[in-house]
């Protein structure tokens, strides 16, 4: 699978994860708002990155993806800890998190290799 239909995929998958804490006010509320706002960005930046105008502009947007999946990783891994949703639900999702990082972060070094 390309890695604009992973990250697509993955953003659906936290968009119904945030909607599950949504539904709780205060602190699931809160946490539901960064991890939609990073977890949905990183297919937009690959997006962007794929009608990119330059090597450079590719880069960029792609570079901005991969903080935007390891701050998505950060948030999935803090509400395991905190139990806030069981661990053992979010273990694929992680996984998954943990995968689009490794992924997108040998794309930046790649396409950064090559145009030195």
């Amino acid at each position: 699978m390309h890695i604009a239909d992973r990250s697509f995929n993955f953003a659906a998958r936290i968009i119904k994860l945030c909607k599950t804490l949504d539904q709780s006010p205060g602190i699931n509320r809160t946490l539901a708002n960064q991890l939609l706002r990073a977890g949905t960005s990183i297919g937009a930046n690959i997006a962007e990155a794929q009608a990119a105008q330059s090597k450079r502009d590719f880069i960029a947007k792609m570079s901005i993806a991969s903080k935007e999946a390891r701050e998505t990783h950060y948030w999935l891994r803090l509400l395991a800890v905190t139990q806030i949703i069981p661990e053992t639900k979010l273990t694929a999702i992680q996984q998954e998190s943990n995968e689009l990082v490794s992924i997108i972060t040998a794309i930046v070094k790649t396409s950064s290799s090559k145009e030195a």
